[in-house]
């Protein structure tokens, strides 16, 4: 074999071996399009998540209100926390503990308190999400290897976007004049839906591919226990701030509708979406929710038994670094407009998604045909290499 044919064969086993990654690409952006929309998914599959209207006219609870109706139904329950999703149609999502030292998340109707089910442990939402995001790999001393695996695929994304935007040449008139032609056989076909999937979808992958990264990064810090936080730590309550109380029987708290106006102060245009109890007699009341940037939640953390606000979290208390790496997780997932956002993002998923499978198609079939062409090469070689039988040279030599 010629050394110009030995480079062709090596690099035409560099190809296939580059199969199962391309699927692997195939598979992170499909699972990744599920996990957008994987909680509506749930609200379509599950009646207990669903926020049902009594009627036309209700109205949410509040917070209040919601405690005292888990109360009613269920005496002995402690609420733990409470969330209200950012879309309405969903239940309110309630962690409650029980004397016996049961743990549970419960559904809960956001306009009658009213206990609609048990959220299983690990639900479809939570399964797409950590396929999506490291393989379902466990975390058991630190950031498994299969988020590293999968966000190290940011790097490529992001270097298979700049490469082909400089391979289409002037590749802007796409947007003015799309091509896809559809009667000139299958790989006019996929080549021209690549490269329009391609352009229309330069910001979602520009998005993607950075956000992806930053989770990269993220992981090393965390594993080399380096924090870019400038959060401060709250300390406990003081003992003398704890109010007296009968044994066996929890402090006084304020009500958590004047914990939420108390914030509301703080953090002007605060929509409280989310109250977590204290976990104990020195532990404080957080509240939290979005404000004007969709972006970012900000918090306050209280004194539950005199409403002192004892530390924020505001958007001005981040430094420019904080501002956009905190912003990156809800890019990545689309999870901070409603469901409109989702929608769009899920669509762009799709579109990504049949651009790497495209791009595969078209690999695979390239690869393909240059591998037969490659062995009929070295057949034809072989034949008109192969040495003359010694009898038929002899008849040959006897002839001349």
């Amino acid at each position: 074999m010629s050394k110009k044919s030995r480079s062709k064969l090596w690099f035409l086993v560099h190809s296939w071996l580059a199969l199962p990654i391309w699927f692997f690409v195939l598979i992170v952006c499909v699972t990744g399009t599920l996990a957008v929309v994987s909680q509506e998914i749930v609200w379509l599959a599950n009646p207990d998540i669903r926020a049902s209207k009594p009627s036309d006219d209700a109205q949410p609870l509040s917070f209040d209100q919601v405690i005292a109706a888990i109360k009613r139904d269920e005496p002995k329950a402690i609420v733990q926390s409470i969330i209200r999703p950012d879309e309405s149609h969903f239940a309110l999502s309630v962690g409650l503990s029980y004397p016996d030292g049961r743990s549970v998340e419960v559904y809960a109707n956001p306009y009658t308190g009213a206990i609609q089910g048990i959220s299983p442990s690990f639900n479809f939402q939570q399964f797409t999400r950590a396929l999506h995001g490291w393989w379902l790999v466990p975390f058991t001393n630190g950031y498994s290897w299969g988020w590293y695996l999968v966000s190290a695929l940011g790097l490529p994304l992001l270097a298979s976007l700049v490469t082909g935007l400089v391979v289409y040449k002037r590749f802007w008139k796409g947007f003015l004049r799309p091509t896809l032609r559809i009667r000139h056989g299958a790989r006019i076909f996929w080549g021209d839906f690549h490269r329009l999937s391609g352009i229309w979808s330069i910001w979602f992958i520009a998005v993607i591919s950075i956000t992806g990264t930053w989770f990269l990064i993220e992981a090393v810090l965390g594993d080399n226990q380096i924090s870019i936080s400038s959060e401060p730590i709250v300390p406990v309550i003081a003992r003398e701030k704890v109010p007296l109380s009968a044994p066996g029987v929890p402090a006084p708290m304020i009500p958590i509708d004047k914990a939420i106006d108390i914030a509301a102060e703080k953090i002007p245009g605060l929509d409280a979406s989310f109250v977590f109890m204290p976990s104990n007699a020195y532990s404080h009341l957080q509240i939290g929710g979005r404000g004007w940037y969709p972006l970012m939640f900000q918090t306050a953390q209280l004194n539950p038994y005199d409403g002192e606000i004892a530390l924020s979290n505001l958007l001005s208390d981040r430094t420019p670094l904080e501002f956009v790496t905190e912003s990156m997780r809800p890019l990545h997932t689309g999870d901070f407009g409603g469901l409109w956002i989702k929608l769009i993002w899920a669509f762009f998923g799709l579109v990504l998604s049949m651009m790497v499978l495209s791009g595969l198609l078209i690999w695979t079939k390239r690869t393909a045909l240059a591998t037969l062409n490659a062995l009929k090469r070295e057949a034809k070689t072989q034949r008109q290499t192969a040495p003359i039988p010694a009898m038929h040279a002899e008849t040959s030599e006897a002839q001349r």
